[in-house]
């Protein structure tokens, strides 16, 4: 398999033998990356991860433990995936806010962060800039084009809030207790923000 031997790959980790591994890069234990993947140098994927199908992370990506990558996604220079986040099929970041062709805006790219246990949607798009907020939900097709709060619900084009999530991804009603688990959560008083309410 093309794993580059100056990268650390963990003994416990596994390569398709189509994957492509490149230096200075690091995959934790018990991370699957399967066909046709491509890690590019200065990135490091964390333990108990799945890249799917044609997915590319690199240079300078940084994905947390636990994190499921679903196929066709690309993880521009900039990303970082914290723990437990869920990237749907052919979600899509960016990296520059005004591509031109034949402008060169390499000294542009603006970072994206993901925070813990948030989902993305298949075929959601991520413009580059944002936080995406802890264990909030992008809904397939969505265009997040600012900053998204812990636990928020976001749909449409452009992205915007309909509702509120739990960890467990559950969408809670006007009580705002998880039906799965009975974890209670709390509204600022603006109703802008959203907190677990630790017992």
């Amino acid at each position: 398999m093309p794993i580059n031997p100056v990268a650390k790959v963990h003994p416990d980790a596994f390569v398709h033998e189509s994957a492509y591994v490149d230096d200075n890069t690091s995959v934790g234990k018990g991370s699957k990356l399967w066909h046709f993947v491509h890690i590019l140098p200065r990135t490091a994927i964390g333990e108990d991860c799945s890249l799917g199908q044609n997915v590319m992370a690199g240079p300078d990506v940084s994905v947390g433990r636990g994190c499921k990558i679903q196929n066709n996604v690309a993880l521009y220079k900039g990303v970082v995936l914290e723990d437990d986040v869920f990237c749907g099929p052919s979600c899509v970041f960016t990296n520059v806010l005004t591509p031109r062709a034949h402008v060169e805006r390499k000294d542009e790219f603006a970072p994206t962060l993901v925070k813990r246990g948030a989902t993305i949607g298949a075929n959601a798009t991520i413009v580059c800039g944002n936080t995406l907020g802890a264990y909030c939900m992008i809904a397939a097709g969505a265009v997040v084009t600012k900053d998204v709060p812990d636990f928020a619900l976001m749909a449409g084009v452009p992205a915007r809030r309909i509702g509120w999530v739990s960890r467990s991804g559950e969408r809670l009603g006007a009580d705002l207790v998880c039906p799965r688990t009975g974890e209670r959560y709390q509204e600022s008083s603006d109703a802008a923000q959203l907190r677990l309410i630790e017992d």
